[in-house]
């Protein structure tokens, strides 16, 4: 339902804003810039998104099928059994969703998108199979969306990558602030998913799963803070995140060998869903990043950005951090949109300035609850998302301010 409700808020307030700019200032172009967006969007979430993504969910879902006979995500639903049980009740024991869930989030760890979106729509599927009313998430469901789309990442790639284009002196000095806000808005997910769901946090196998997790990432940043040099810590995330997607099909590849399965028979079987799901999508993708389009078409953001600029103003606060802050308004809206926004910020303030790294760093501190929605549900059927997009956006306003916090703790003397 309120999917629904912030779909009508796009287009309304797209209307109302543009009309305002036709009839009072003369804006001619307000309305054609709508209509371009429309037929733009629509056209790229089939052509650009859609259609690649049923390469990916094809290649995916079929190395998956063989870890599947291979015996590899039972052993990982082992593994993970325990903690996964206490915060999924709902999931029976050593349920394939368990490994599956648990491949996912390994990827987006890694940073590995391509291979996390088949591994987690797979997963999402197989929730749907427990759910007693298929239009309507389950509370499973919400705490993996939800979990998924606090974007937990421990090597943020891409952003380190796209400064070092950008010539940026230090293109890896942001690594520490993105993991350190990502982590902040996981969290906050967590718990605010777990306290409506009833779920007990003081349980001594939650605590140890996160204090396990937690100093992990701790060592984690230790190493790449302390033994790495500056321009190593970009190259070796790099090189780990590659050598991870690359690991994932070959042990799966070589487990089914020892298994005896027929490898390739069994790929084939699994890539015939990827087509079909990416299909079912489309319709999702269209709706969603239309509805995006015309609200930033019509400057609905910058008229947000400036009423913030105005405010901190008039409490006399410091407005470096507002120059960034269209990236994180598009970050739950729209991945590609985000990236955008942040490489512009990028080059308009510099990227070694203070709004540029805040841009990397709001980039990497969440991830896209709309879009995630609307692609997750709408692969299984569910009209009813009910709780999911107001705690998945708690996650990412957690990491938005998380972000600020420590980008001035971080950058705060600088320009």
């Amino acid at each position: 339902m309120a999917l629904n409700y912030i779909w009508i808020a796009f287009f309304v307030i797209a209307f109302i804003v543009s009309f305002t700019k036709l009839v009072f200032f003369g804006d001619t172009e307000a309305f054609k810039l709508l209509v371009e967006g429309m037929f733009n969007s629509s056209k790229s979430s089939v052509m650009d998104i859609a259609l690649p993504l049923a390469g990916n969910m094809a290649f995916w879902l079929g190395i998956l099928n063989i870890g599947e006979k291979a015996g590899a995500i039972n052993f990982l639903s082992r593994i993970v059994g325990p903690f996964f049980s206490r915060l999924f009740p709902d999931v029976p024991k050593d349920h394939p969703a368990t490994g599956q869930m648990m491949m996912n989030f390994s990827a987006n760890l890694m940073g590995l998108d391509n291979a996390a979106t088949p591994l987690g729509l797979k997963a999402m599927g197989s929730l749907q199979e427990l759910n007693n009313d298929k239009e309507t998430a389950s509370n499973a469901q919400i705490m993996f969306l939800v979990l998924h789309t606090s974007g937990l990442q421990l090597l943020p790639v891409t952003i380190i990558a796209q400064r070092a284009i950008l010539n940026s002196k230090d293109p890896a000095e942001v690594f520490l602030p993105c993991i350190i806000a990502t982590y902040v808005a996981t969290v906050v997910g967590l718990i605010a998913v777990a306290i409506k769901q009833k779920i007990n946090l003081f349980d001594k196998v939650i605590i140890g799963w996160l204090g396990g997790v937690t100093a992990f990432i701790t060592l984690m940043v230790w190493y790449f803070t302390t033994q790495l040099t500056k321009e190593q810590i970009g190259t070796v995330s790099s090189v780990i995140s590659n050598v991870m997607l690359f690991t994932i099909p070959v042990v799966f590849i070589v487990g089914g060998l020892i298994k005896k399965v027929n490898v390739f028979e069994a790929f084939v079987d699994g890539a015939k869903g990827g087509f079909e799901t990416s299909i079912k999508i489309i319709p999702y993708l269209v709706a969603m990043l239309v509805g995006i389009s015309v609200f930033r078409s019509c400057g609905a953001l910058d008229y947000m950005n400036e009423g913030l600029r105005w405010l901190c103003t008039r409490f006399n606060l410091d407005t470096r951090f507002v120059d960034a802050m269209p990236v994180a308004y598009l970050k739950p809206l729209s991945g590609s949109g985000s990236k955008a926004m942040m490489i512009s910020v990028m080059q308009t303030f510099g990227v070694d300035k203070f709004a540029g790294r805040l841009a990397g760093i709001f980039n990497g501190s969440a991830d896209t609850t709309f879009y995630i929605v609307a692609l997750y549900f709408g692969s299984v059927g569910i009209k009813k998302s009910r709780y999911a997009i107001p705690a998945g956006l708690i996650a990412d306003l957690a990491g938005v301010i998380a972000a600020i916090f420590i980008a001035y703790l971080f950058f705060g003397y600088q320009p």
